[in-house]
Protein backbone atom coordinates (compact mmCIF):
# COMPACT_ATOMS: atom_id res chain seq x y z
CA UNK A 1 0.00 0.00 0.00
CA UNK A 2 1.24 3.49 -0.82
CA UNK A 3 1.75 6.07 1.90
CA UNK A 4 -0.96 8.37 0.51
CA UNK A 5 -3.50 5.54 0.61
CA UNK A 6 -2.48 4.53 4.13
CA UNK A 7 -2.66 8.15 5.29
CA UNK A 8 -6.14 8.48 3.83
CA UNK A 9 -7.37 5.32 5.53
CA UNK A 10 -5.88 6.40 8.86
CA UNK A 11 -7.33 9.91 8.57
CA UNK A 12 -10.78 8.59 7.72
CA UNK A 13 -10.69 6.04 10.57
CA UNK A 14 -9.66 8.71 13.09
CA UNK A 15 -12.33 11.10 11.81
CA UNK A 16 -15.09 8.50 11.99
CA UNK A 17 -13.95 7.20 15.39
CA UNK A 18 -14.46 10.73 16.77
CA UNK A 19 -17.90 11.04 15.15
CA UNK A 20 -16.79 13.81 12.80
CA UNK A 21 -18.06 14.48 9.29
CA UNK A 22 -16.04 15.92 6.43
CA UNK A 23 -18.04 19.11 6.90
CA UNK A 24 -16.60 19.44 10.42
CA UNK A 25 -13.25 20.25 8.79
CA UNK A 26 -14.57 23.29 6.91
CA UNK A 27 -12.30 25.72 8.81
CA UNK A 28 -9.12 23.87 7.77
CA UNK A 29 -10.00 22.12 4.52
CA UNK A 30 -12.60 21.92 1.81
CA UNK A 31 -14.72 18.79 1.74
CA UNK A 32 -13.37 18.02 -1.73
CA UNK A 33 -9.75 18.19 -0.58
CA UNK A 34 -10.46 16.11 2.53
CA UNK A 35 -12.17 13.52 0.35
CA UNK A 36 -9.13 13.47 -1.95
CA UNK A 37 -6.86 12.92 1.04
CA UNK A 38 -9.02 10.13 2.42
CA UNK A 39 -9.10 8.38 -0.96
CA UNK A 40 -5.30 8.60 -1.26
CA UNK A 41 -5.43 10.81 -4.32
CA UNK A 42 -3.63 13.74 -2.72
CA UNK A 43 -0.97 14.07 -0.05
CA UNK A 44 -0.86 16.44 2.91
CA UNK A 45 1.81 18.89 3.99
CA UNK A 46 3.03 18.83 7.58
CA UNK A 47 1.05 22.01 8.17
CA UNK A 48 -2.12 20.34 6.87
CA UNK A 49 -1.51 17.27 9.04
CA UNK A 50 -1.22 19.62 12.03
CA UNK A 51 -4.51 21.35 11.17
CA UNK A 52 -6.36 18.09 10.52
CA UNK A 53 -5.07 16.55 13.75
CA UNK A 54 -6.21 19.63 15.66
CA UNK A 55 -9.70 19.29 14.25
CA UNK A 56 -9.79 15.59 15.16
CA UNK A 57 -8.39 16.35 18.62
CA UNK A 58 -5.26 14.20 18.41
CA UNK A 59 -1.53 14.89 18.24
CA UNK A 60 -0.21 15.10 14.64
CA UNK A 61 2.21 12.27 15.42
CA UNK A 62 -0.79 10.06 16.16
CA UNK A 63 -2.05 10.61 12.62
CA UNK A 64 1.36 9.67 11.20
CA UNK A 65 1.65 6.60 13.43
CA UNK A 66 -1.85 5.51 12.42
CA UNK A 67 -0.79 5.93 8.78
CA UNK A 68 2.19 3.63 9.13
CA UNK A 69 0.18 1.06 11.05
CA UNK A 70 -2.23 0.98 8.08
CA UNK A 71 0.66 0.86 5.59
CA UNK A 72 2.24 -2.15 7.28
CA UNK A 73 -0.42 -4.19 9.09
CA UNK A 74 2.21 -6.66 10.29
CA UNK A 75 3.94 -4.08 12.49
CA UNK A 76 2.81 -3.75 16.08
CA UNK A 77 2.20 -0.37 17.67
CA UNK A 78 4.68 -1.13 20.46
CA UNK A 79 7.42 -2.00 17.97
CA UNK A 80 6.81 1.16 15.95
CA UNK A 81 6.89 3.34 19.05
CA UNK A 82 10.09 1.66 20.24
CA UNK A 83 11.71 2.39 16.88
CA UNK A 84 10.68 6.04 17.20
CA UNK A 85 12.09 6.21 20.74
CA UNK A 86 15.35 4.72 19.51
CA UNK A 87 15.53 7.05 16.51
CA UNK A 88 15.05 10.12 18.70
CA UNK A 89 17.72 9.28 21.26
Amino acid sequence: MEVKQAFGLALRALRISRGLTQEDFALVSSRTFLSSLERGIKGATIEKVDELAGTIGVHPVSVIVACYLKKDPDIKLEDLLEQVRSDLR
